[in-house]
Formats: structure tokens, sequence, C-alpha cells
């Protein structure tokens, strides 16, 4: 018997192909539903000893990873003793047989194709992880760029390759040793500004066939009909050489900005203004058919991709809406919402739905491709849960993941730009400029999104993260917004082409409290390991609290590292590609979590807490008299905040 994948996600199939498993991370359990579905069975829950992001089923185990702490777990299904009452559905249970310590922030998983060894990703420690699962020991540890999430393994055993939550590149990994390196993987190179490489974000998801990986992300700055954050992307990559299958946009752009009109010879975008989906939080590879099936987190739908294309983006074989029972004022799925995990059953004619903001299962019967009639349908919803947070704060979740509300998102949700309220590492364009309905501050993601002539490049403003950092106002980066809800209905406004849909100012400030209920509750820090300070480190913090250096008179301890005022700062350098800062005054952002979020500064122009210390001289605080020893040690205080 063959695991039905070996890559791991939110939901998996058993090898037996008779349950399903949950990774339901907001519960902290993993939860196994019975097949068929809908047969009235209660799903058997199982606890766990911290939130589960990912499960991996084979024929005789079940893994999931652990984020806190970072743990693999190994499980397996027992069977009920004589007498024993049944521990779920139809006495079935799974106990832990071997629990192997990880990283910090444990998230996806993959296995060789021997099924001898795993390879983890921990995502905010940025370190992959082997382990031997039959001794339940770690093989090795490899240090990563930041936030690696998706992993898989090529079938050949020999290399794994794992995408990241910023940036486009990939990590390859020799399994053998844990030898990293880094390859390039062009952002939506089709649609990429000539000699303009883009950014990408929320690279969740990675898939292989024989020859080929695929990651699904965000490109940042990609061009399209009002692309004003980019477009979302299926970058292909050949394991032959490492090679990008699609190549290098060279010559006049293919697809026209929201100024222009369409030409016959242009290519345009399937699916609408801003592209096929937005979000993509999970893929899985439909063997027979030779597609993707890619979970849109921000339409509520799971889109069929052509894989075999050289742009699979471009290449939409068939869409199925899996959000239903839209509210009537908000605008947001209350059924199946922001799907996040995706199974195949063993003839790949049926695919199972993971949805994250409303606790579902859906059941999507899919499209054969072989030219018989087809009608796309959800045939069942098993709802496993209710929102632990319940009330205002569960109305906020299904916000926060959504980019279907005309009012709150202009095509991308709040997670777009914030995944799982962290920061997608982008330094974005705000700029004023003139759309179909009039002139506006928006943000976009490459100076290229503007209209020509607007002969703008707009300042530069990097995405700032959330969890952990949002205990008090004033908020924005000039302080600007008194309170949560009001920078949240300011958001609105930032955050699309063009101005907001006209709205009462009563229904901007209800959705901002639905959202600020979620945030204040429903966000997870990151994890902080609790240790004492080895000597370099409280020599740092001795710097940082001192009389000379005064970085704690702004950064304030007892309040998040940071006194929450606004103050006129030395202007930094003009960045190229970006306009002069009109404003100097700037908010002293918290340093809760600084480690794990570069670039730095509001224009991202420090790359890395070492270059923010060169760089500053005496602009914040007084660091120019400090010494080459000091200034590490500065750093790796900071570190540990």
């Amino acid at each position: 018997m063959k695991a039905a994948t070996h890559e791991g996600g939110a939901i998996a199939r058993t090898a037996r192909g008779d349950a399903l498993i949950l990774a339901d991370e907001d519960h902290r359990a993993v939860r196994v539903l019975d097949l068929p579905l809908g047969q009235g069975r209660a799903p058997f829950e199982v606890a766990m000893p911290g939130a589960p992001a990912q499960v991996l089923a084979l024929p005789d185990r079940v893994l999931v990873t652990v984020r806190e702490p970072g743990s693999l777990l190994v499980m397996k299904e027992a069977a009920r003793t004589a007498g024993e009452a049944p521990a779920g559905p139809e006495g079935r249970r799974l106990v832990e047989v071997a629990r192997v310590p990880v990283a910090a922030d444990a998230w996806g998983v993959a296995v060789t194709p021997d099924e001898k060894t795993a390879i983890v990703t921990s995502a905010w420690t940025h370190t992959v992880t082997a382990v031997d699962l039959d001794a339940g020991k770690v093989r090795w540890t490899a240090s990563v760029a930041r936030e690696p999430r998706g992993v898989v393994v090529t079938p050949d055993g020999a290399t794994a390759y794992v995408s990241h939550l910023v940036g486009s590149a990939l990590t390859r990994i020799a399994v053998g040793g844990g030898a990293v390196s880094r390859v390039e993987l062009p952002a939506a190179p089709l649609r990429t500004p000539p000699g303009k490489p883009l950014d990408a974000s929320f690279g969740f998801a990675v898939a292989v066939s024989e020859d080929r990986v695929f990651a699904a992300r965000h490109a940042l700055g990609a061009l399209g009909t009002q692309a004003w954050f980019g477009a979302s992307t299926v970058d292909v990559m050949l394991l032959a050489g490492e090679a990008p299958l699609a190549p290098k946009h060279s010559g006049r752009a293919p697809f026209v900005r929201a100024d222009k009109e369409t030409r016959p010879d242009e290519l345009t975008l399937p699916g609408g203004a801003l592209g096929a989906f937005t979000q993509p939080r999970a893929m899985v590879r439909r063997g027979k058919t030779q597609s993707l099936l890619v979970a849109a987190e921000g339409i509520d739908a799971i889109v069929e991709l052509d894989a075999v294309s050289i742009d699979p983006t471009n290449a939409v074989m068939r869409t199925y809406t899996v959000g239903s029972g839209i509210d009537p004022y908000l605008g947001v799925a209350t059924t199946c919402g922001a799907p996040q995990g995706i199974a195949l059953s063993a003839d790949e004619a049926t695919a199972y739905v993971l949805c994250r903001a409303t606790y579902d299962v859906a059941e999507v019967k899919l499209d054969p491709h072989d030219g018989t009639a087809f009608a796309p349908a959800v045939s069942v919803v098993v709802r496993f849960a209710d929102d632990p947070l319940g009330g205002d704060a569960a109305t906020g979740r299904r916000l926060f993941y959504s980019a279907t509300d005309r009012v709150t998102s202009g095509g991308l949700a709040c997670s777009g730009c914030h995944p799982e309220g962290r920061d997608d590492g982008h330094v974005w364009h705000e700029a004023r400029f003139n759309t179909s309905d009039g002139t506006h501050v928006n943000f976009v993601g490459m100076v290229e999104n503007l209209p020509e002539e607007e002969r703008v490049k707009g300042v530069p403003r990097r995405t700032p993260m959330l969890a952990g950092r949002i205990a008090e106002g004033p908020y924005g980066w000039h302080a600007e917004s008194p309170d949560l809800p009001s920078r949240l209905v300011n958001g609105f406004g930032l955050h699309r082409w063009g101005g907001l849909p006209p709205h009462q100012q009563a229904n901007l400030e209800a959705r901002a409290a639905f959202l600020a209920a979620f945030l204040r509750r429903g966000l997870v820090t990151p994890p902080q390991e609790a240790r004492a300070l080895t000597p370099e480190e409280e020599k740092g913090k001795a710097i940082f609290l001192s009389d000379a250096a005064r970085c704690a008179k702004c950064h304030v301890p007892e309040s998040d590292y940071t006194d929450r005022m606004a103050y006129p700062m030395a202007k930094l350098p003009v960045r190229p590609g970006f306009d002069d800062e009109p404003q100097a005054e700037f908010k002293t952002p918290s340093l809760k979590y600084v480690a794990g979020h570069a670039p730095y500064f509001h224009d991202g122009s420090a790359a890395s807490l070492e270059d923010l210390i060169a760089r500053n001289g005496n602009r914040m605080g007084q660091t120019e008299h400090l010494s080459l020893e000091e200034r590490a040690a500065l750093v790796a205080f900071l570190r540990t905040l």
C-alpha cells in the first residue's frame, strides 16, 4: 500500500482511503473524519500538545507537525481492545508513538519516496530538519532564508525544495547531508517589467512532478489590468538544470494597465482584472489530468490549472467555488470560507477541501476533462467545529481571510499582505494617482503598476507585522490613526486600485470593529525561546538601556519597546525608483519580534539588523560611538526581543 501523497497539508486522506485527517490549528487538535462524508458520524478529535500545522498520512503511521513546541509527532492507528468503549467513529483512534523535537514553529512536512526520512520546515526559526522516521531522531538541521513553508522531495529522493513566505527564490537541500543552496525562480516572468525581477510573497504551496517543481505565490508588481499589488502566479522550474520554464519578458508589456485599452494582440489574465485567484494557500497535482488544484484562500475557490503550460496561471481549466452562504451585509462566505488544504480521492475524481475561516470540509466533484458534460458543484459539506473565538472576532476572522468583500478589500484580503498576521517583507509604493474613478492614494507593488502619464513613483512603505505588535495606538507610520478601527478604515481605501465603493461610514466602522476584534484575539504571536541571555546578549542589553546609546528612550521596554510617538527624523537617502518623502515624522515601531521580519526602516532600505546599526549613526539614539564588538552585542540582544 502506498501513501496518497508524500507531501503534508492541512488535510490528508489515509492510504486506505477510508478517512480524512485534519490539522485543526485553532483548536489545537487533529480530527479524523470517516469517508464517505455526510454519513452523520461525528469527527474524532485527538488533542495535540500544541497547534498542528500539517498532517501526512503514510500507510503505517500519521505524521503531524506541531508549531509550538516545535515537534514532529508520529502517530499510529490503534485497534480497540476487547471491552473498550469506542474511541471515535467505528472505534478509530490515533495514538502518539514518537515525538521528535525540531525547531520552533514547525510547519511543512514531506517524506522521501521510501518513506524513511521526513523533511520538516520551521517557519519563524528559518530552519529545515531531516528526521529518521524509523529511529525517531533528527538526522540534520539546516538554517535557510526567512519563513520556509512548503517542501517537496524529488522522485529520486535526493533533493528537497523549499518555498518561502517572503521572496521568490527556492531553497535546495541535499537530503543526504543537509547542504543548502539558493535556487532562483523568477516570479511571473511573462508579466514582469523588462529588466526588473519581482518580489514574491505568500509562498505557502509547492508541488513536484517527475520533471518539474511548481511554486504558487504572489508576484508583487506583476503587470495586469488594474494590477495594484501584482498577480498570483504558479511558477514552474524544470528539475533538469533547475531552469525556469517560462522565459524572461524582454519586450512590450503583454498586459495592459487599467488606464489603457486592450489591443487584440495583447494577452489577458483569465478570471478578471486581478487574475484567476488570490492567496494560493495550498496546491496538489492531479496526475490523471496533468493539472494543478490550487486552494485560493482569497476567493473561496479551488482553481484547476494546466500543469504542462508554460504559465499555468494563464491556463485555467476550471474554477470550483466552495464558499457559500454569502453574508448579505459583509459579502463573505459563512460556509467553506478561506480554503486552506486539499486532499484527493484515490481515483482523483473528488477533492476534499478544508476551509480555515469556517471550520468546514467540502467534498468537490472534479471535472474529468474527457469531453463529457460537467457542472461543478460541492456535493457535501461537513462542519467539524465551531469558531473558538465566536461573536465579532469570528466574523472578523472571515473578513481577514476573504478578498470577496469589495468594501474591505480591493481583491486582496488582509492575510494577503499579512499572512498569519506576519508580513510579506515587501516595500510598497504609496502614491496619489488617477484611476477611472478619480484621484486617490493607493499602494501598488511596483512603479510600473502606476498609470504612465501620472509621472509619480510613490514613497516607500514597508509592510508592518501585526501579530504581537498592535497592543495600543496610535497606528500608521506617521501615527496618523488614533485607534485600530480608524486605521483599518484607512486601510480599506489604500489597498486597492481606485477609491472605495460608495458606502456609509457606519458600514466601514462595523467592518473595522469585527476585524479589530479578531486581530486582538485571533492572531498568534511568533514563538520565543524562554532562556537566560548569553554574556554577549547581556552586554547588548546594557548598551540598549544605557544613557549613552539612548535606544530605550523611545523603544521603551515596558510598552513593547515603543513609546508610540512620532518624531521628526533625519531623512534617509531617496531610494531608487521612489519619490522623496514629503513628511519626515515617523512613529517609533515596536521592536517585538524584530529579528524575524527584515528588511528594516519604513522604507525597507536596511537589509538586516547589522546593516541597520551600521548605517544608523546618531539618527535613532546614539550608536555612532559603538565599536564593532558593541554593535554585534546590541544586535544579539535585539534578536532576543
